[in-house]
């Protein structure tokens, strides 16, 4: 039976980086998560590929949630039009704030803002804090690089194979989603 998910944190990059691939899949992503009734909880500025994804979901008629910090929210970069934003006072207080509103978690490119919170709903995930799928949008092949990583830890010996698939991959934000719908945690301790 696929499951209930209603929210989506997307994690990404706060600048637009060096393709235009990047925010075609941002506009992808918000355009498939309106169009499957589920809320964007993000960042909520209108940096990057966070507005990109954010405006996009707006535009299809979606759903947003922002969580911003109270630093970011004096500089101006509050995004003006969310349905609901919220201002906490620190980076902390934001990614525990999102986690707790997310049924799911999608990285999208980013910097290291973004595979911070990505590797942190990761290891909650492996640790059974949480029971909330994560997945990565892997616009213009993106995470190779970091895949590539993951599997040298398998080979090193500090993860075990099964959790290599412990997250969700692919390019496409609706098959993205439909595959955290259909996930199944691992049972496979993390401990070799």
């Amino acid at each position: 039976m696929p499951r209930s998910i209603t929210s989506i944190a997307v994690f990404c990059g706060s600048n637009f980086g060096d393709s235009d691939a990047y925010a075609e899949g941002a506009r992808r992503l918000g355009q498939a998560l309106a169009a499957a009734g589920i809320t964007l909880v993000y960042g909520g500025t209108t940096k990057g590929l966070m507005g990109v994804v954010a405006d996009a979901l707006i535009a299809a008629g979606g759903t947003t949630h922002g969580v911003i910090t109270e630093k970011l929210h004096q500089r101006g970069h509050t995004h003006p039009n969310l349905h609901r934003s919220e201002i906490v006072p620190t980076l902390r207080n934001r990614k525990q704030r999102m986690a707790e509103l997310a049924d799911a978690f999608i990285a999208m490119p980013g910097g290291i803002g973004t595979v911070e919170e990505m590797m942190e709903v990761w290891s909650m995930n492996q640790l059974s804090e949480i029971d909330k799928p994560v997945g990565l949008l892997n616009v213009a092949g993106f995470y190779q690089p970091f895949l590539a990583f993951i599997d040298h830890m398998v080979e090193c010996k500090f993860l075990p194979p099964e959790h290599r698939h412990s997250i969700c991959v692919d390019p496409d934000p609706a098959a993205l989603i439909e595959q955290l719908r259909h996930f199944v945690p691992t049972s496979i301790p993390k401990w070799l």
